[in-house]
């Protein structure tokens, strides 16, 4: 008995197989501290079921401010079959970046709505109340109200802001509604 070993032989794919690496996204509300996303959706594929391992791929983004980061993937794929074989030429590797949004915060400004009897003097309330998202913590504005009405009617509740030092007008979807100032007649005449 004479043995004789044949050979077993791979060749390159004719076509390499696609697969597309995709970073992280997120979105977060703005609230003055810093936000990230990192990572990869995903680096295992399963094609023909075979399973396949990218590695080498990163991605990552960071931002305070309201607005879009992206989220860049980077490196050098290497692709590994199940065994740890390293099998990169056979595939093309296609990457697909991510972004980061950090969106604004909406607040509402409104200025108070009061009431009373005519008395011979105005009629003021510089309240201002803030509603919505409101603020980022120690963020906010200050307030110059300036509506006023003396005799019997209504007027609006007038009023102006500022954002205090270190509150960024970027950051933030502001609206202003201002408030009624009513002064009725006196239930006794004088």
């Amino acid at each position: 008995i004479t043995t004789s070993n044949g050979t077993l032989t791979v060749t390159n794919r004719d076509a390499k197989y696609e697969i597309t690496v995709e970073a992280n996204s997120g979105t977060e509300k703005y609230d003055g501290s810093e936000k990230s996303v990192s990572g990869l959706v995903t680096d295992t594929f399963v094609i023909e079921g075979n399973t396949y391992t990218v590695e080498g791929l990163s991605a990552g983004a960071a931002g305070t401010d309201a607005g879009e980061y992206p989220s860049n993937v980077t490196g050098t794929p290497v692709v590994k079959d199940a065994e740890g074989n390293v099998v990169t030429d056979q595939f093309t590797v296609k990457t697909q970046n991510g972004s980061l949004v950090i969106e604004k915060r909406s607040v509402t400004l409104t200025s108070a709505t009061d009431s009373k009897q005519y008395d011979g003097t105005p009629l003021t309330n510089d309240e201002v109340t803030v509603s919505g998202d409101g603020f980022a913590a120690g963020e906010g504005a200050t307030y110059n109200v300036t509506g006023s009405q003396t005799i019997v009617g209504s007027s609006e509740n007038y009023f102006t802001y500022e954002l205090n030092a270190g509150t960024k007008a970027e950051n933030y979807n502001i609206t202003t509604s201002n408030g009624t100032l009513t002064v009725t007649n006196r239930d006794a005449k004088y």
